[in-house]
């Protein structure tokens, strides 16, 4: 008993004393003693004649995600890495000396989705490493488009044995709900503006419409072109030539691939390692060859010897992710939080211009007007340039229109100036179950937003003159930025989406290039010549998610393997319907793509 009470006493002075270590330390500093206890001698060291290792799985995004506290001490990681990590790496790679060689690796399974106006821009910065005689090697087990898209750009191709590579072309395979709304009787009512408007076909239809089919078929051809035109230049191959094997080949097998051109060598992952133990001048004994990995290149040498010091500030803040009233999320544009970045951005005398990084498939009308009233108002004040990614589309082009100059990728979505609303209700529903209501009000129109019945033909009048008034209000607003007149915006709006090029040519965008290309001309309108220095906002949430995300890296990543077809669709019907939770315009009316625009 004696024993027993000893040792409860001591397991609960333990506990107070670790609650005591905690709260006088902070969490902040716990953290660095276990960083200080597990990471010593862990730090990679770059040897001479190294390779950079990309593993063409990993997700490059605009921003990344902050790390969770549980997912810092897991063995697990979203393989995520933003667009800024990976082309400063690249930038550095090209002029360090002990880098003599770039492998894009397509050994691991997890799934991409980078988009491929981000990849357009790494492979430009691949490009540039290639020129200055530095040597890139591709390997993949299966090349599929994206991959191939990116690795085309290699000295030299190697597939595996077992392998193949996918050219089959481009599709985009939209889900409809209508039916299934219909049969658990749940009711849709649409109000748009724009003929081409499709993101309310989902909830009405059962295919598609053949404006909407009309505008997918340009868009995909004009993503697809850029592909062929880019990869054939590589490959010393004609674009119809690849035409012709994505519509007679589709899947090529090693022997035709290399018949055909596509890739150099076909050999197996070990074979790859021998040859760069050559390229590294590695020891027979060594078990690999000299390598870092992006990851590890990016957190740990990627900014030795860039670090710029000035007062001049260009401030790259993106707006990444549906458009929202209020604070938002992580992955959200919240018109509050975000309004607040920029005022402060505005305010800040050191933030010489600003470069307005949009990557969004719209969302709320009024948050997105919200949002342009201050890049309007930063704008008076200093260059605001934008720049375009995968997609900056109604919602998202609305609040590009309040920048001074307009950058997108040849492949960036874009445009989709058009206006919808979606009500819904559950009369029917509710009487399968026995549910009914009942109602008292003080006008006819008291209960306009209720879900238990229809709107009226006056109700549904009402909310058509909404969307009237703030499609209207779009086109002035790109008639005035673009300085189009009226009738031509009114003429390329209709909700139709472009490709960036297609864009350019009718005055949606003014350059086609990337975000480097666009904070170089932030710098030259702010007249900075060589002194500015970029900091990205907004800025990580406290330095305990900084631990967080540090921890993160330096755990063993374990892929997320490719998902069967039915699962991917049962997901695909989830996300479609955790979108509609987004919808939280005070008025109902938005500017926005259809919930998920993929294309594959």
């Amino acid at each position: 008993m004696r024993q027993f009470l000893q040792q409860t006493f001591a397991s609960l002075i333990g506990s107070l004393a670790a609650t005591l270590l905690f709260f006088t330390l902070g969490a902040s500093s716990l953290l660095l003693l276990i960083i200080a206890a597990t990471s010593t001698d862990q730090e990679p060291k770059l040897k001479q004649k190294s390779v950079l290792v990309f593993d063409l799985s990993i997700n490059v995004k605009d921003t990344k995600r902050p790390a969770t506290l549980g997912e810092a001490f897991s063995l697990e990681s979203t393989k995520t890495m933003t667009l800024q990590q990976v082309l400063k790496s690249i930038e550095k790679a090209t002029v360090d000396r002990n880098i003599v060689g770039i492998l894009l690796d397509g050994s691991s399974e997890q799934v991409n989705t980078t988009g491929y106006a981000t990849l357009q821009e790494i492979r430009s910065a691949l490009v540039k490493f290639r020129e200055t005689g530095k040597r890139i090697v591709a390997y993949d087990v299966n090349w599929g488009e994206k991959e191939y898209y990116l690795g085309s750009v290699a000295n030299t191709i190697m597939l595996n044995p077992i392998g193949v590579i996918e050219i089959n072309g481009l599709s985009s395979e939209p889900l409809f709900l209508a039916a299934a709304l219909e049969k658990f009787g749940i009711g849709v009512q649409t109000i748009r503006v724009g003929k081409f408007k499709s993101a309310v076909e989902p909830f009405i239809q059962q295919n598609l419409s053949s404006e909407n089919r009309q505008q997918t078929q340009q868009l995909l051809w004009n993503i697809w072109s850029n592909f062929l035109n880019t990869v054939s230049q590589s490959r010393d191959l004609t674009p119809q030539k690849l035409q012709n094997l994505a519509g007679q080949k589709g899947l090529l097998l090693p022997k035709e691939a290399l018949a055909f051109g596509l890739v150099d060598e076909v050999i197996y992952y070990d074979e790859v390692v021998g040859q760069l133990k050559q390229l590294t001048d590695s020891s027979d004994e060594d078990e690999s060859f000299n390598q870092v990995s992006l990851q590890d290149y990016s957190n740990d040498y990627a900014t030795i010897g860039t670090e710029t010091f000035s007062r001049n500030k260009i401030a790259l803040i993106y707006a990444e992710g549906s458009i929202v009233g209020g604070e938002g999320s992580f992955q959200e544009i919240g018109a509050d939080s975000f309004v607040k970045e920029l005022r402060q951005l505005r305010r800040d005398k050191n933030v010489k211009a600003v470069v307005l990084r949009v990557n969004s498939p719209g969302g709320s009308a009024t948050a997105s007007e919200i949002i342009l009233r201050e890049v309007q108002l930063t704008s008076q004040e200093k260059p605001v340039i934008v720049s375009m990614g995968d997609m900056a589309a109604s919602g998202g082009y609305w609040i590009a229109t309040g920048g001074d100059h307009i950058f997108a990728e040849a492949n960036t979505v874009t445009g989709s100036i058009g206006v919808f609303g979606l009500l819904f209700n559950f009369q029917e529903l509710a009487k399968k179950n026995g549910i009914t209501w009942d109602v008292v009000k003080t006008s006819g129109l008291a209960n306009l937003n209720t879900v238990a019945r229809p709107k009226t033909a006056q109700e549904l009048a009402l909310y058509q003159r909404l969307v009237d008034d703030v499609y209207n209000k779009f086109l002035d607003k790109v008639a005035e930025s673009r300085k189009l007149p009226r009738e031509k915006v009114a003429e390329i709006a209709q909700g139709r989406v472009w490709s960036g090029e297609d864009a350019k040519e009718i005055g949606l965008v003014d350059q086609i290039g990337g975000i480097e290309a666009a904070i170089e001309y932030a710098a030259a309108e702010a007249q900075l010549k060589d002194d500015w220095t970029i900091e990205e906002y907004p800025q990580p949430g406290g330095f305990e998610l900084g631990i967080f995300d540090y921890l993160l890296s330096k755990q063993a990543q374990q892929p997320t393997q490719s998902l069967d077809p039915l699962t991917s669709q049962f997901l695909q019907l989830r996300n479609e319907l955790f979108e509609l939770q987004n919808l939280n315009d005070p008025k109902g009316v938005y500017t926005r793509l259809p919930f998920h625009f993929t294309l594959e």
